[in-house]
């Protein structure tokens, strides 16, 4: 990134936090000397074969199934137009503005390495238009993950041609003509080799993959903070997250997610209650409490593998295809949208399973046989009021459609193109459902947290640990202290929105420092 705030696109791999500046917070892009050098080298092989009299696919022939005909030059500019609208072929509802931006930066990218024969000129709009805020308008279905994201992609490609439908940077429906035309940018009249460059991509599913990161890494977080207060206002054990518990079964996750629940409940009142044996007559404590940490770094250890997996994505340049350093123009399966789909898929277990555990926990609050001498459902009066019975409702809806989105896209396939493309990923699917099941974790936790909060004030005069406090002092400022029934749809948003927001994980780091 540069000093001015302008992420730099090279031919070396970008971060996970170019990405997120860029699709999330508006960040303007610019090519780098060096990836305006590799560009140019790369069209001038492809010219040299433009010129040939020996096809070279995609650049002098027609594409996937009609790939056999060789296409007169006079028809090669027609035949890039074609390709892009044709491709253009999206339908549903309209993809966020942070996926399209992730998109439009990652083949920014991959533009950037000089392995596409794309022109400079046409590279150089393309960032253009990501630092003007203009964003195409890319629609939910279209893409089977291979040849990669080519229908997303097309909707981009099809605005460098001053053509489709855009958002402007105020957010306002355009036409892209009008729009580039105000942001003064040129269209692009597409030349041999440059529309299949713009759409033979897996950028679609890697951005939605590294945006999922970014909000799981965060999200793991808060079940740790959600967790640790549901095991102290239900009276449970933190004995069982001591480190030489932990060094018995050395996963990295699980170690750091139980130093931290050990670090928010520091200093409990409540903990300090029932810690002599003869306060407590239990035992052990339910998995939902005792496991809390086995899941949550499990859940770890999976986000850092598809950490893995797309850090190699960043440093790959998907087309085909594709130009090599020596010259040549090699057709590649690399467009394949597997690795990628894998991941996707794995992380939506990930999302049900925690959010499984949350509302399992969440229940525990609600039935006096279980909650160690709480009222029931947390109500003020019970029988005249029902407390968080329906917020439980409500989670356990959540977790029952996580399920469902936790079945695997990438184990399908559909034949296309007549059947040349006879096996695709399903990739651009997985990162789809994925996105709501990364939203669904966020609305399960954060039920959670709004009934741990009320079963800790409802403990009083046991102090809760200064970290737990400090979560609830945090919800407070929206959702009032225990009482009567209230309209509680408005008071579960305003948790969502500070699970969202990274304000239960920052309330408690305000006492703990940085979390693992």
């Amino acid at each position: 990134m540069g000093d001015n705030g302008v992420v730099n696109v090279g031919p070396e791999p970008l971060s996970f936090d170019d990405v997120i500046r860029v699709a999330r917070h508006g960040a303007p892009v610019q090519l780098t000397d060096d990836a305006v050098a590799a560009v140019a080298a790369a069209r001038q092989r492809v010219d040299e074969l433009a010129e040939s009299p020996t096809p070279a696919y995609g650049i002098s022939t027609g594409f996937g199934a009609l790939a056999t005909r060789h296409i007169d030059p006079a028809l090669r500019a027609q035949l890039q137009r074609s390709l892009v609208r044709s491709h253009a072929a999206g339908n549903g509802p309209e993809v966020e503005t942070e996926v399209v931006r992730a998109l439009m930066l990652l083949r920014l990218h991959t533009l950037a390495t000089g392995h596409t024969g794309i022109r400079p000129t046409t590279a150089r709009t393309l960032a253009a238009l990501i630092s003007s805020g203009i964003t195409p308008i890319v629609h939910e279905y279209g893409s089977l993950g291979c040849s990669g994201d080519l229908a997303p992609l097309a909707h981009v490609a099809l605005t460098l041609m001053g053509e489709g439908v855009v958002r402007d940077a105020s957010g306002n429906v355009r036409p892209a003509a009008e729009a580039l035309k105000q942001a003064r940018i040129d269209p692009v009249e597409l030349a041999a080799k440059e529309g299949l460059a713009l759409i033979n991509g897996t950028d679609g599913m890697l951005g939605m993959l590294i945006l999922a990161i970014d909000d799981l890494t965060r999200l793991v977080r808060t079940a740790d903070v959600s967790a640790a207060m549901s095991v102290e206002a239900l009276l449970g054990t933190d004995r069982v997250f001591a480190p030489e518990l932990q060094a018995l079964r050395p996963h990295p996750g699980l170690a750091l997610s139980a130093a931290n629940m050990t670090r928010i409940l520091r200093d409990s009142g409540v903990m300090a209650s029932h810690r002599d044996p003869g306060d407590c007559t239990r035992v052990q404590d339910a998995y939902s409490l005792r496991c809390a940490p086995q899941v949550a770094g499990a859940a770890r250890d999976t986000i850092a593998h598809a950490a893995t997996v797309a850090g190699w994505e960043l440093a790959s340049a998907v087309d085909n295809p594709a130009v090599l350093d020596d010259g040549r123009v090699e057709s590649n399966g690399n467009f394949h949208g597997a690795p990628v789909a894998y991941v996707l898929d794995f992380l939506a277990v990930v999302a049900a399973d925690l959010a499984s555990m949350s509302e399992r926990r969440t229940d525990r609050f609600l039935d006096v046989a279980r909650n160690h001498g709480l009222p029931a459902f947390l109500a003020d009066d019970p029988g005249v009021d029902s407390g968080h019975m329906i917020a439980q409702y409500t989670q356990a809806a959540i977790v029952s459609e996580l399920k469902r989105l936790a079945v695997p896209a990438s184990v399908d396939s559909i034949p296309s193109s007549a059947m040349q493309e006879d096996h695709v990923s399903m990739g651009w699917s997985a990162a789809r459902k994925l996105r709501r099941s990364v939203d669904g974790l966020s609305r399960v936790l954060a039920v959670e947290v709004l009934t741990a909060a009320r079963a800790l004030d409802l403990r009083a005069p046991l102090e809760p640990a200064p970290a737990t406090a400090a979560v609830v002092r945090a919800l407070r400022e929206t959702v009032p202290a225990p009482g009567p029934d209230r309209f509680l749809a408005p008071e579960i948003e305003s948790a969502v929105r500070l699970v969202a927001e990274g304000g239960v994980v920052a309330a408690a780091e305000s006492v703990t420092g940085p979390l693992a």
